[in-house]
């Protein structure tokens, strides 16, 4: 089990990678965005588009899963 990372702002806001494992409605108001689009291209491989948060394109990867951890990778190192 990866550990959920909590980000607390000056404010108080909170950010983080949105999971199952807590939950977020206990710590107040929730707002959900989306941080990227992991689809498949023409060929069949896989995108992670990090453009919803002013991110990179990454990819192609041969599956979807290699996309969504290359997303969450991304996310943990310059988003949190």
């Amino acid at each position: 089990m990866e550990a959920l990372h909590l980000v607390v702002g000056p404010q108080g806001t909170i950010t983080t990678l949105y999971d199952e494992t807590l939950d977020l409605a206990t710590l107040g108001c929730v707002s959900i965005s989306r941080a990227s689009h992991v689809e498949p291209d023409p060929l069949g491989h896989w995108l992670a588009d990090l453009s919803p948060v002013d991110g990179p394109l990454l990819g192609p990867f041969a599956s979807r899963n290699e996309a969504l951890r290359a997303e969450r990778d991304w996310l943990l190192r310059s988003r949190l």
